[in-house]
């Protein structure tokens, strides 16, 4: 029998193709939990054949995969519902970070229509991320394989509406509700309101951390970027984007480097840029201050716009919701 495994990140992908637990083990790379959503259609055309429409890098979903890795099951222009349907049985490897809880919740609506592929579909839900262990030791895991049932399918697509939702409101609606058949939804989805402005500072948990960071005495950009990999929210070139972010306010809570200079690789990789503190930045670390009362905020949480006039936030001591 052929057997397929999906996993909802590349990395993870890479450690499974090695253990031979299946044909083929692809992953897939969008992120979703940083800037703006792709469009509905923008992640559809990425999974069909491929055509003169996918002109540039990351436009297929097979761009970063070698030949050699389909074996005998197609080429790289494979569409992924064309692909899919070649395989006897296929599972879907989920790390418990946030981002692969939305990967997954937006692939099961996604396949909610073709029940030639959800009925041959299960779920494998992983405790730590699959990369950070070797194929050998992935190869002998015993973790259960859960078939997908419309119970599955539709609490995905109910989840992934309501991240694309113009408000947080639905996500956090959902926290209200029984989440048990995705383990980690929960949590990830506690873990992305936390990234909403806080109601005090207006900064998200990454941000305010990153922050705290530097207070803590350590100013060398690099550093600071990678010490947001223990939140598991963001990747460390997102992480780079929101620092240099916060720098680029009228009223910037971080200096790095020398303002003089506007080419943000000065950031990374140079042992000359440090990060410091302002007096605004110390006094959001002491939460004595609100971001948005200094600067204009225009960004996005899912499909939620936020704007100073649309600043929804969070309260981390209640974990509740506040509407503008």
């Amino acid at each position: 029998m052929s057997h397929l495994i999906l996993t909802t990140n590349h990395l993870a992908a890479a450690t499974l193709r090695q253990t031979k637990l299946a044909n083929i083990a692809l992953g897939f790379c969008m992120r979703f939990v940083f800037g703006q959503l792709p469009s509905a259609e923008q992640l559809l055309m990425g999974l069909e054949r491929r055509s003169a429409k996918h002109c540039n890098p990351g436009d297929h979903w097979l761009n970063e995969v070698c030949r050699d890795w389909l074996e005998d099951f197609g080429t790289r222009d494979i569409g992924f519902l064309e692909l899919c349907a070649k395989f006897d049985s296929i599972e879907v490897w989920i790390d418990p970070q946030p981002n692969d809880q939305l990967v997954l919740v937006w692939l099961l609506d996604l396949l909610r229509p073709y029940k030639e592929i959800t009925t041959k579909l299960s779920l494998v839900h992983t405790d730590d991320s699959v990369a950070d262990y070797a194929a050998e030791s992935v190869a002998k895991w015993k973790l259960p394989a859960f078939e997908v049932a419309d119970d599955h399918l539709v609490m995905a697509s109910r989840a992934w509406r309501a991240y694309r939702a113009e408000t947080p409101k639905s996500c956090f609606d959902l926290l209200m509700t029984d989440l048990m058949i995705f383990p980690r939804l929960r949590s990830a989805l506690i873990a992305l309101l936390e990234e909403l402005p806080d109601k005090v500072t207006g900064l998200g948990a990454s941000e305010m951390d990153m922050l705290g960071c530097v207070n803590e005495g350590h100013t060398d950009p690099k550093y600071i970027s990678e010490a947001r990999w223990y939140r598991d929210v963001f990747e460390e070139g997102e992480a780079s984007d929101a620092l240099i972010a916060l720098a680029e306010h009228s009223a910037p809570p971080v200096l790095l480097g020398d303002p003089a200079f506007d080419n943000e690789d000065r950031y990374f990789g140079r042992s000359e840029w440090r990060v410091t503190l302002t007096e605004l930045g110390r006094s959001l670390v002491a939460r004595e201050d609100d971001l948005w009362r200094h600067n204009p905020i225009k960004r996005w949480w899912g499909e939620t716009e936020l704007t100073n006039e649309r600043l929804w936030r969070w309260d981390r001591e209640t974990r509740l919701l506040i509407a503008p």
